[in-house]
Parts: C-alpha cells; sequence; structure tokens
C-alpha cells in the first residue's frame, strides 16, 4: 500500500497509452523536483506496464501496478463507458480517489467517459449543477484559467455564475491571489452584446453579493493578453478557443524556426540567441498548459490531452500535483456556502 501523496494515473487512457503515461511519469520525476514526493497508483495492464517500468528502476520504485485488461475506448459513448466501464483502468483510477487510496486521479482518455464516471463516483458539491473543465492559459505576465473547455457544450445563466464561483476558488487556492479578476467572454466588451444567456449571467453577476471581483465582458484576445484571471465561457466556445490557441502556437513556432535557418546570416543569428529563443519556444508550447481539471466535484480529477507525448503529461501530472497540495477543496466549499446563501440560491444536484 503506498503512503504519503498518491496520483492515482489511468495508465490505458490515450492515443499512445501505456508508453506515453510511464514516460510522462518518468519525465516528471526527473525534470519535476518538487514532483519527487509524490508515489503514483497505476492501473492497467501489468503485462504491458511491467516492462516499461523496468527501463527506469528509480520510477518503478514510486510506482505500485494495480492490474486490470478492461479499458474503455478513446471513442466510446459514455453510455456505454457507464454500462461497461466499472473494473477499467478509468474506473479504478477514479474510484481510488473515492477510497482515499489516492488524493488526485489522472486520465488521458476518453473526455465524456471519465466526465461520467468521475460525477457517478465522486459526486458532485452540492449545489453545483454540472461540472467544468478549467484549463490554465498561458499570457504575457504567467497563466490565466479557462473555463468550462468541453465539459458543458451548452449552458444557462446559472451555471456560467458557477463556472465564475469554481474558478474564481481554483485561481485563488492555486495562484495564490486573494481577488483573482474574472470576465465572462463575449463577441464585445459593450453591455448590449452577446446572446440571452451571456447577457441574463451578466446580470446576475454584476448584481451579486459573492464578493467576486467581476470586471465584465471580455473578448477573445484578452485571454492570451492577461486582462483578467479567469474567463468564464460554454464549453463549446471554450474548447474551440482553446484547440484554436493550440494550433496557433505551433504555427507560429513552425514560422520561427524555419526562419531562423532560411539563411547562413539567420542560422547564425539564432546560435547568437539560442538562450532566447529556447525560452520563447518553452513559453509557446501548447504542452505547458496541458493538464484540464474537472472542477465541481467532491475530489480532484485531472484530464489530460488525449494525443499529448511524455513531456505533455508529465505538465499534467505537475498539475495534478500542485492540485493535490493546494488549498482549493477548502477554497471552493466557501465559495459554493456563500453562493447558496445569496438569495436563497441552490442549484439542481446532477447524481
Amino acid at each position: 500500500m503506498l503512503t504519503g501523496l498518491v496520483i492515482s494515473v489511468d495508465a490505458m487512457g490515450g492515443d499512445a497509452a501505456p508508453d506515453i503515461v510511464i514516460n510522462g511519469i518518468e519525465y516528471f520525476l526527473k525534470h519535476e523536483g518538487k514532483g519527487r514526493h509524490a508515489r503514483f497508483l497505476i492501473h492497467g495492464d501489468e503485462a504491458q506496464i511491467t516492462p516499461l517500468l523496468a527501463k527506469t528502476p528509480q520510477t518503478r520504485e514510486r510506482c505500485e501496478i494495480a492490474h486490470t485488461e478492461s479499458v474503455i475506448a478513446m471513442d466510446a459513448k459514455p453510455s456505454f463507458a457507464m454500462r461497461r466501464g466499472k473494473g477499467s483502468s478509468m474506473w479504478n483510477a477514479v474510484e481510488a480517489v473515492k477510497t482515499g487510496d489516492a488524493q488526485v486521479a489522472i486520465s488521458a482518455g476518453n473526455t465524456g467517459a471519465l466526465m461520467a464516471m468521475s460525477k457517478l463516483l465522486l459526486r458532485m458539491k452540492e449545489g453545483v449543477q454540472r461540472p467544468a473543465i478549467a484549463a490554465r492559459w498561458p499570457h504575457q505576465d504567467g497563466f490565466g484559467v479557462v473555463l468550462d473547455v468541453g465539459a458543458n457544450l451548452e449552458c444557462d445563466a446559472n451555471q456560467l455564475r458557477e463556472f465564475a464561483v469554481l474558478g474564481e476558488a481554483y485561481y485563488r487556492a492555486i495562484f495564490k491571489k486573494e481577488k483573482p479578476s474574472i470576465g465572462l467572454l463575449n463577441v464585445g466588451t459593450e453591455d448590449k452584446k452577446g446572446n440571452a444567456v451571456i447577457q441574463a449571467a451578466h446580470d446576475s453577476l454584476s448584481c451579486s453579493q459573492l464578493g467576486l471581483n467581476y470586471v465584465g465582458f471580455v473578448e477573445g484576445y484578452d485571454i492570451s493578453m492577461g486582462n483578467v484571471d479567469v474567463i468564464v465561457t460554454d464549453g463549446f466556445t471554450g474548447n474551440i478557443a482553446l484547440k484554436t490557441a493550440e494550433g496557433t502556437a505551433r504555427l507560429l513556432v513552425t514560422f520561427i524556426t524555419a526562419a531562423l535557418q532560411d539563411n547562413i546570416w539567420s542560422k547564425m543569428a539564432s546560435i547568437l540567441n539560442l538562450p532566447a529563443l529556447r525560452r520563447m519556444k518553452k513559453r509557446m508550447d501548447p504542452r505547458t498548459g496541458n493538464g484540464g481539471v474537472f472542477l465541481g466535484l467532491n475530489g480532484l480529477v485531472i484530464k489530460s490531452h488525449g494525443g499529448t507525448d511524455h513531456i505533455g503529461y508529465a505538465n499534467a501530472l505537475s498539475v495534478a500535483l500542485e492540485m493535490a497540495d493546494s488549498t482549493y477543496l477548502e477554497e471552493i466549499e466557501n465559495n459554493l456556502q456563500t453562493l447558496h446563501d445569496e438569495d436563497g440560491y441552490v442549484g439542481a444536484v446532477e447524481t
């Protein structure tokens, strides 16, 4: 039985699992000094996992394998995953958080299935209608937080207000800012812009006594510029924005690399500026933002991109460790109590 801070890992989730998952753990332990106190409960096919761990004895010492041959396919429908998913690597990874064998679970597997299983096993916080996936978004001054980025394709005004409360607690716990600013993503900053749902959410947040630092509407460019700490939107819009930003970052890196290799003079200039170029490339690397957090659950679950590599997975593990070490669960309890008290509001709890 593992002791201390334990991360429960779905080793079979992801496009290149379990290789990327195990390599990601190894990379994490090598390059993240603070991660050295973490241990890993790895759920999956022992016959595939054991040879991978055997290559790195230092990593093997920190891992325990919980064998299962059952795997949720990346294209499986959530309803199918719920009927057939019990005992799968994904199910068992989340269940370990429920039983207290781990403090946080992580999977790069099917997002819909992971969300459904997490809701069933961990249940929602009282008053939260639906969980939201929060993603860290790099900008010129550090990181912002955007939610939702894929869990809820359609949202009503109350759900967007809940996302503001969830996101504020998350940002405060992780980035230690007492009053993070919150903006509602819209097609313009004018008061009359946006559809009926956005308008209703804006009115509710503007008149709220929750004590949030709500600044009003923001636009897409405000996310990358860092003009606001927490950006609230529905999952459909947020996911498109996230994937667009990741694609843009990769395209810019490609353009810059090609330009620096264009001729002998640019190659010489790139050598002279190599440290600065490496820093810039690292800041633009979309893998640094990998690791979405399911907010609103009675437990911690992290979603890694299914197509990431070992470096991206290691970054998601960093998010998992940071969440486990944070005061998020305490912060969200305080925020939700305030939300419940305001006007006697209690959301419909989904189970």
